[in-house]
C-alpha cells in the first residue's frame, strides 16, 4: 500500500549518538513536508549578499503571519482603545521574544537536520511523544479557530453573509491549499508574502494616507521609551498581548521550514545557514511587530477616549470591557474618519491575515504529525482534519449562542495557545543549549540568557493567569 494511499508508519530515526550534530544531508530519519523538502536551491557560498539572502528568505515569512493573525487583533484593538499608546512597549517586547524563538527554532533545524518535533521523538523517553503531540494539535486547532474566525467575520462583513454560514465558507480553503502545495514552496513563500503586504498597505494607507489618523510619533517613542503598568487593567491586557503574539506551533514549523532549501552539512555552509536564516527571521517578524503596532496606535487614534460612537443610521456603540473590538472597529471607522475606505481596507486586511494563518497552521499540522508520530497522510486530509477541529465547536457555539459569541471563541483559542506554549519552549532551548545535540553550534550568552529568561517570563505570565484562563475557558465552553 503506498504512503500517500493511507497512513505509513516509518521505523525510528537512529540514535542520536550514532549521529553526527550537523545532520542536514538527510541522514536523520524521515523529513517533515516531503513534498517541499530541498526543493529550492542555493547558490555557491561566494555568491554575493543579496543573492542569498534572496535564496535563503522566505520560511520566516511564512512564520510571520501567524504573529499578525486575527488572534492578535482583538488584544492590540483593546490595547490601544484602552490605553491609548500605553502598551505599545509590550508589543516591542513581545515582538522581540518572538524573534528570539525563531532564531532558536530554527537554528536546530539547520544544525540537527531534524524539526523540533523530530528532534523531541529522537532524543526524549518515547511516551513523551504521545502527550506532546496531543498538546500541540490542541495547539494547532486552537489557532486555526481564530483564523476561521477571523476569515468568516471579514467575509460577514464584507459581503454580509450569516456569520454561521461564513463559517463553513471557510471549509474551502482546504481545495485552495491542495493546489498551492503542488505548485512549490517559492509560490507559498510568494503568495504569503502578497497577503502580508496587502496587509500592511491596508495599514499603510490607515494610518499615513487618511489625514485623520496620523499618528504622535514623539508620543509613541516616548511610550517606548518608558514601559509601565501606569493605569488599571493594563498587566491583564499586556498579558494577552503577549499570549497572542508568540506562538507554539510555529516553533514547530519553523524548524522544520528551513529544510525547504538545499542544504548542507559542511561547517562553513552550516554557520552560512545559521546567519541568513537569522536576518530573514528578523527582517520578517520586525514586519509582524509594524503590522501589530499599526493596529494598536490605529485603535488609539479612533477609539481612545470614548464611550461610545453614533454609526450613520443613529445606532449608538457603547465600548465595555466585552466589546468585540475587531467588529467595532469595521462599524466605526468609516463613521469617524469620514471614509468607507477605512471599513472595507480593515475588513480586507483581517480577511488576509486569516487566510494566510490559516495556511502555515495546516503545514504545522503535517510537521508535527509526522515529527512525532511518523504518520503520513495526503495533505488536503491533514487540512480537513485542521480545519474540523476549528468549525465543529465554532459552528457548533455560534449555532447554539449566535454571532456575539465570537469574542468569547477569540479568548477561548489564546488561552489554549497560551496554555501550550512552555511545552515548545522549553524542549526547544534544551536542544539548542547543548554541547550535545548542537555541537559548536549551540547558543552562544545572549541567545542563552535572552532565550530562557523570555521562556521563564511568558511561563511565568501563563501560570499567574492561569485560573482567569481557566474561568474564562469554562464560561465559554458552558455559555455563561
Amino acid at each position: 500500500m503506498s504512503k500517500m494511499n493511507a497512513i505509513s508508519m516509518v521505523e525510528p530515526a537512529p540514535s542520536p549518538k550514532t549521529q553526527n550534530h550537523a545532520s542536514a544531508n538527510g541522514d536523520a530519519g524521515p523529513r517533515s513536508l516531503e513534498g517541499l523538502n530541498a526543493t529550492v536551491s542555493l547558490p555557491p557560498a561566494s555568491a554575493g549578499f543579496w543573492r542569498q539572502l534572496r535564496a535563503f528568505a522566505g520560511p520566516a515569512f511564512l512564520v510571520s503571519v501567524g504573529y499578525m493573525d486575527p488572534g492578535n487583533w482583538g488584544s492590540d484593538l483593546q490595547a490601544g482603545a484602552s490605553y491609548r499608546y500605553g502598551l505599545l512597549w509590550v508589543v516591542a517586547l513581545s515582538s522581540l521574544m518572538a524573534i528570539i524563538m525563531q532564531v532558536i527554532a530554527a537554528r536546530l533545524g539547520v544544525v540537527t537536520g531534524k524539526d523540533l518535533a523530530q528532534a523531541c521523538r529522537d532524543f526524549y523517553w518515547p511516551w513523551t511523544r504521545w502527550p506532546l503531540w496531543i498538546f500541540c494539535e490542541i495547539a494547532i486547532g486552537a489557532c486555526d479557530l481564530a483564523e476561521v474566525l477571523g476569515s468568516a467575520v471579514a467575509i460577514n462583513l464584507l459581503f454580509h453573509i450569516p456569520l454561521f454560514w461564513a463559517v463553513l465558507i471557510t471549509a474551502f480553503d482546504v481545495l485552495l491549499l491542495l493546489a498551492m502545495q503542488g505548485l512549490g514552496m517559492r509560490f507559498i513563500e510568494a503568495l504569503i508574502l502578497v497577503l502580508v503586504a496587502t496587509i500592511g498597505g491596508c495599514y499603510l494607507i490607515e494610518i499615513f494616507v487618511l489625514p485623520q489618523t496620523q499618528p504622535s510619533f514623539l508620543e509613541m517613542g516616548q511610550s517606548l521609551l518608558s514601559p509601565g503598568f501606569r493605569e488599571q487593567g493594563m498587566i491583564v491586557v499586556a498579558i494577552a498581548i503577549i499570549g497572542a503574539t508568540v506562538m507554539p506551533h510555529n516553533l514547530y514549523l519553523h524548524s522544520a521550514l528551513v529544510h525547504s532549501r538545499k542544504l548542507r552539512s559542511d561547517e562553513p555552509a552550516i554557520r552560512r545557514a545559521i546567519k541568513f536564516n537569522t536576518i530573514d527571521t528578523v527582517l520578517a517578524l520586525s514586519v509582524a511587530f509594524f503590522v501589530n503596532a499599526a493596529i494598536l496606535v490605529l485603535a488609539a487614534m479612533v477609539f481612545n477616549g470614548r464611550e461610545s460612537v453614533t454609526l450613520g443610521d443613529g445606532e449608538v456603540l457603547t465600548f465595555t470591557k466585552d466589546t468585540d473590538w475587531i467588529r467595532v472597529a469595521y462599524l466605526t471607522l468609516a463613521p469617524l474618519l469620514g471614509t468607507a475606505l477605512a471599513s472595507t481596507l480593515f475588513a480586507v486586511a483581517l480577511f488576509a491575515s486569516g487566510q494566510s494563518s490559516t495556511i502555515t497552521g495546516t503545514l504545522a499540522g503535517q510537521v508535527v504529525m509526522e515529527g512525532f508520530m511518523h504518520w503520513r497522510i495526503r495533505p488536503w486530509v491533514r487540512r480537513l482534519l485542521t480545519r474540523l477541529m476549528a468549525i465543529i465547536p465554532a459552528v457548533l457555539i455560534i449555532g447554539f449562542r449566535g454571532e456575539g459569541s465570537v469574542t468569547d471563541l477569540l479568548v477561548l483559542s489564546q488561552v489554549v495557545l497560551a496554555l501550550q506554549l512552555p511545552f515548545a519552549m522549553i524542549p526547544l532551548l534544551h536542544f539548542t543549549s547543548f554541547k550535545k545535540w548542537m555541537g559548536s553550534h549551540r547558543n552562544g550568552w545572549f541567545l542563552l540568557v535572552t532565550g530562557w529568561t523570555t521562556c521563564l517570563l511568558i511561563t511565568a505570565l501563563v501560570l499567574y493567569g492561569l485560573p482567569e484562563s481557566i474561568r474564562s475557558a469554562w464560561s465559554v465552553i458552558i455559555g455563561q
